[in-house]
């Protein structure tokens, strides 16, 4: 059974795989066909170049499948060594799930799958306590929640209160159950997909769920090209069942530490709190991103700079997230709806009015 504020790992109620991964007590074998060990990373150049190699190896696994989503996968990624969430969120049939079942693969480590229907409940994501009448004590039986990827396929078919069993988890990477609080594993991401909220039979996620997923991403429709070679690629097996893990939890939390020395200078973090500030003030919206959504930006500006071989965060970097990072978070008011004005006009007019700071200022403060 789980301890309170210690690391916990065991199966729950819903279905997944056990991989190799660090858990209370002892260890498990280590097994011959496992990951190689990953080089040594440490900050400075030697560890973006370990990062590179390591964040080239999931990517490139991930596109054996998602062939055509290169940004789709460049954005997952990014929000891995964010220490973030990820919302995927598009029509039926474009390749949700199979974005986060990928990524998933890609990685050695514990994955469970929680399928979000209107009869889930919150016990089945979190745990339940069960009375045991041989010892006569309550038992923990952990929920689907306790694992270092939490893929959740149709998030928004599940009720309100169903949905909110995740707050905490992914905000403060616990979960609290009858009032005992048992800690989760690093890494700890959820890779949620829902269908547009338009579509039958769906539920929209509470505005404080939304906020704590890092990015929201959109599939959009193959190319021609990439929808030819998925007909063919698809037509004996699934080309998802031949990937193999190419890294493991603790790698990855080793290219996270990489991410977070990565520097943003004084400058770039003003430029944030300015976005932000726009978008509160802005008269299309009547919820804007909140601090929560700045922190997170900056995360996720660090593990771009960082996927892209640099110790420093450019401007560059802010606006290319702006979007995915804020707009899920944007309501937008009643004339703003009815005269057709969306959450993404608004980010981009946020970007445009917003004074940008130097780029030669921000790398060269690293420097000095």
């Amino acid at each position: 059974m789980p301890r309170p504020r210690r690391l916990a790992s065991a199966r729950g109620r819903a279905g997944g795989r056990r991989c190799q991964t660090r858990q209370v007590g002892p260890l498990p074998p280590a097994q011959e066909d496992s990951v190689a060990p990953p080089p040594p990373l440490s900050g400075g150049a030697a560890g973006l170049d370990g990062l590179l190699e390591s964040a080239g190896r999931i990517r490139a696994n991930v596109e054996r499948v998602m062939s055509g989503k290169p940004e789709v996968v460049r954005l997952a990624l990014v929000v891995l060594l964010a220490e973030g969430h990820l919302l995927i969120e598009d029509v039926p049939g474009v390749g949700k799930t199979m974005l986060a079942k990928s990524l998933a693969r890609s990685l050695d480590c514990t994955v469970r799958r929680i399928q979000f229907t209107p009869d889930l409940l919150p016990s089945d994501v979190t745990g339940v306590s069960i009375y045991d009448q041989d010892s006569h004590e309550f038992e923990f039986k952990p929920g689907a929640v306790f694992a270092n990827v939490v893929v959740g396929d149709e998030i928004n078919r599940a009720s309100p209160k169903t949905q909110s069993a995740l707050l905490e988890a992914m905000e403060e990477r616990q979960v609290s159950v009858d009032g005992v609080t048992y800690v989760l594993e690093t890494p700890f991401m959820v890779i949620a997909t829902q269908n547009p909220i338009e579509m039958e039979g769906t539920y929209p996620l509470p505005e404080a769920q939304r906020d704590r997923f890092t990015a929201r991403v959109s599939m959009g429709y193959p190319s021609a090209a990439a929808e030819l070679e998925m007909l063919q690629s698809h037509g004996t097996h699934e080309p998802i069942d031949d990937l193999e893990p190419v890294a493991d939890a603790v790698e990855v939390r080793k290219l996270i530490e990489v991410v977070r020395s990565v520097h943003v200078a004084v400058d770039i973090q003003q430029y944030v709190v300015d976005l932000l500030t726009a978008t509160r003030t802005a008269p299309e919206l009547r919820l804007g991103a909140s601090p929560r959504a700045g922190l997170q930006l900056v995360r996720a500006a660090r593990a771009s700079a960082a996927l892209d071989g640099r110790d420093y965060v450019l401007p560059d970097d802010v606006q290319e997230l702006a979007g995915p990072v804020l707009v899920h978070r944007l309501l937008p008011t009643a004339e703003a709806s009815i005269s057709q004005r969306t959450a993404e006009d608004v980010v981009a007019a946020v970007l445009r009015r917003t004074a940008v700071p130097d780029a030669s200022s921000t790398a060269g403060a690293r420097r000095r």
